[in-house]
C-alpha cells in the first residue's frame, strides 16, 4: 500500500503534473491558469459547511390544561390572583417554595385568566427578571393585560427595593407595548401578625 504523502511532499511530487491534480476534492476542478471552478454537481449540492446556521419556525404550545373554578377565572383583585396561585402554581411539580419563582398571569379584555407562564426560577432571595421574557408569551398569545406574581420563601411578602424597581420597569415597558400591567402580587405566608398570605403593590401605591 502506498503511504500517504504529507502536504509539503504532496506539493513537490505534483508540482509538474496537471494543475487539476492540485485539488483533491472530487467535485473541484481548475483550468491551467489556476482559477477554481465549481462543477455542476457541486452547484446542485452545496457543501454543508456553507450553511452553518438555519432559521427556525416558532409556535406557542400549551403545556397542560389547568382546571380553574369560575370564581378564579375572573382576576379582578389581588385575592383572586392569590387564589389562582395557590390552586394552580403552588401545586405544580415545577414549583419550589424554597426559591423565588416569577409567574405572569395572562388576561383577556374581560380580565379573565387565559393562562399563566413561569418566567424564571431564582435562588433563596434573588431572581432574574427581564422585560423580554416577561412580555414574550403575553404578546404571542395576544393577552390584553397581565398580573405579575412571585413568592418570597421567607414567608414575608413585604416588597424589597428590587421588587419595586422591577415592577416600575415592567409597568413602563407595558405602557410602550400597550399591554397593561394590572398588579404585582407577592406571595408569602399567613403569620400571627399578618392575616393575608400576599401583598399587592398596587394597593401599596406603587402603580401611581
Amino acid at each position: 500500500m502506498r503511504p500517504v504523502e504529507t502536504p509539503r511532499a504532496w506539493s513537490r511530487a505534483h508540482s509538474d503534473r496537471n494543475v487539476t491534480n492540485r485539488f483533491p476534492h472530487p467535485n473541484l476542478s481548475a483550468p491551467s491558469r489556476g482559477a477554481v471552478n465549481f462543477s455542476p454537481s457541486m452547484k446542485a449540492a452545496p457543501h454543508p459547511d456553507l450553511f452553518m446556521f438555519n432559521a427556525k419556525e416558532y409556535t406557542v404550545r400549551t403545556l397542560r390544561e389547568v382546571p380553574t373554578s369560575i370564581e378564579l377565572q375572573l382576576c379582578e383583585n389581588p385575592e383572586r390572583a392569590a387564589g389562582y396561585w395557590n390552586a394552580t402554581v403552588a401545586t405544580h411539580p415545577y414549583f419550589n417554595p424554597d426559591v423565588e419563582c416569577f409567574v405572569v398571569l395572562l388576561l383577556n379584555t374581560r380580565r379573565r385568566v387565559t393562562g399563566h407562564h413561569l418566567i424564571s426560577i431564582g435562588t433563596l432571595d434573588t431572581i432574574l427578571v427581564h422585560p423580554r421574557e416577561v412580555f414574550r408569551v403575553a404578546i404571542i398569545s395576544a393577552a390584553a393585560a397581565m398580573v405579575l406574581m412571585h413568592n418570597h420563601p421567607s414567608g414575608d411578602p413585604t416588597p424589597s427595593e428590587a421588587d419595586i424597581k422591577v415592577t416600575r420597569d415592567l409597568i413602563r415597558a407595558g405602557q410602550l407595548l400597550k399591554l397593561e400591567v394590572l398588579d404585582h402580587v407577592i406571595m408569602g405566608a399567613i403569620s400571627p401578625g399578618r392575616t393575608k398570605d400576599h401583598i399587592s403593590l398596587r394597593e401599596l401605591g406603587y402603580f401611581l
